[in-house]
């Protein structure tokens, strides 16, 4: 019975050990620096994270500028911009990209030629079709083939009612655009709105960093969305940080475009841009059991390891190899809006995302300064933020 009872006491302190490892290893975040954030929002079925990271921009920009708590209309920009994006496809007859997704700059754009409208004056997301959420699949899949047909017509002369139609099913989803509303008792413009709130659209950069182009200076990121191929400024990846950290240390926030697509990016609140061979010793994995690991599967591995996740470190040189060869896409928008560190000094960035208070930070994610570096494809921020930005100019 002694040597019964000693064997258990042995198991439950080696399982008691096993827990604390597991305890240690897991991600305590300490926050350095938090900015003001307006409230998590949800663009469920729908490609518009550029609206929302776009409109949480514009939304902690007033705040730090007046204190004052917007919610913005993300689907107001997304019908303005649909109808530009569908005539420059037109003008283009069909040889450029027309698709939900988008920019900041696409967003900023909206602003500065139509104005901007709280989210009480247009048709709530989904509202229109039954849901409670935006959902774009029945919408889409009318409009693309509608802008391709017209684009493509034969028609020796294109009759200005294309136009006309498109509207009408832009606004029979996303809801019609107000040309004056009443809000807080005052009644305004969109334009008029827009030019209440206090923002300068003019002192807002697009910031990037290849080696395709010149560093310090201007150029069109060569990505599918940017079909306005709005201009960037070009410096070194490593410059391209520090903009970041002294904006988020000054008090502002940053919006941020790149890729999402990578293995270390999971779907409950974390991305590391991960050592996949280091990690597949770490887990007991070996290349080809990896492979066959789906991408929520290697996540919830990597968040098991916590603290312990080894990463690559990003270089120039890697960045544009990657961007060159398509592993470095641009398929996602959030907004940057701190700066935490976990237990073991490792730093990330706080990050606003649009996919409803999901994961395990409640719709926050904890990206690594490596993941930002090697996935991001270009950031927006007020040139006031940072020295750096000072003698940058609109290039819109």
């Amino acid at each position: 019975m002694k040597k019964l009872i000693s064997i258990l006491l042995l198991s439950a302190a080696m399982l008691s050990a096993s827990a604390q490892d597991n305890d240690d290893n897991k991600l305590r975040f300490t926050t350095i620096k938090e900015n003001p954030i307006t409230s998590i929002k949800n663009q469920n079925r729908s490609g518009t994270c550029w609206a929302y990271a776009s409109m949480a921009f514009l939304e902690s920009e007033i705040l730090r500028k007046t204190g004052k708590t917007y919610n913005l209309s993300e689907m107001f920009v997304a019908n303005k911009d649909y109808m530009d994006c569908a005539v420059y496809n037109v003008r283009m007859h069909g040889d450029s990209r027309f698709s939900e997704g988008g920019s900041v700059s696409d967003a900023l754009q909206i602003a500065r030629r139509y104005g901007l409208c709280p989210e009480t004056a247009m048709a709530a997301p989904g509202s229109l079709t039954g849901d409670s959420l935006a959902n774009f699949g029945e919408f889409f899949s009318l409009l693309e083939p509608y802008v391709s047909a017209v684009a493509k017509n034969k028609a020796q002369k294109l009759s200005p009612q294309w136009r006309v139609g498109m509207q009408e099913i832009l606004d029979a989803y996303l809801g019609p655009c107000p040309e004056s509303f009443k809000y807080e008792g005052k009644t305004y413009s969109p334009t008029s709105f827009a030019q209440s709130l206090g923002l300068d659209f003019n002192e807002y950069v697009s910031v990037t960093s290849y080696t395709h182009h010149p560093f310090y200076t201007y150029f069109a990121v060569e990505a599918p969305y940017k079909w306005r191929w709005s201009l960037s400024y070009n410096v070194p990846m490593d410059e391209l940080m520090k903009i970041i950290d002294e904006a988020i240390e000054a008090g502002y926030t940053v919006a941020w475009g790149g890729d999402v697509s990578e293995d270390g990016f999971t779907r409950t609140g974390l991305a590391l841009t991960c050592d996949l061979q280091k990690v597949q010793d770490l887990t007991g994995s070996d290349a080809a059991r990896w492979l066959k690991l789906t991408k929520s599967e290697k996540g919830e591995k990597m968040v098991a390891l916590g603290a312990d996740v080894p990463e690559i470190t990003p270089t120039q040189e890697r960045r544009q190899e990657r961007f060159d060869n398509h592993q470095q896409t641009y398929d996602h928008v959030m907004l940057i809006y701190g700066i935490a560190r976990d237990q073991n000094g490792r730093e990330y960035y706080m990050v606003k995302n649009s996919w409803g208070e999901t994961g395990l930070y409640k719709g926050i994610w904890y990206m690594s300064k490596n993941y930002i570096a090697d996935n991001t494809t270009y950031i927006v921020v007020n040139k006031n933020a940072t020295p750096r930005l000072a003698k940058c100019t609109i290039t819109e």
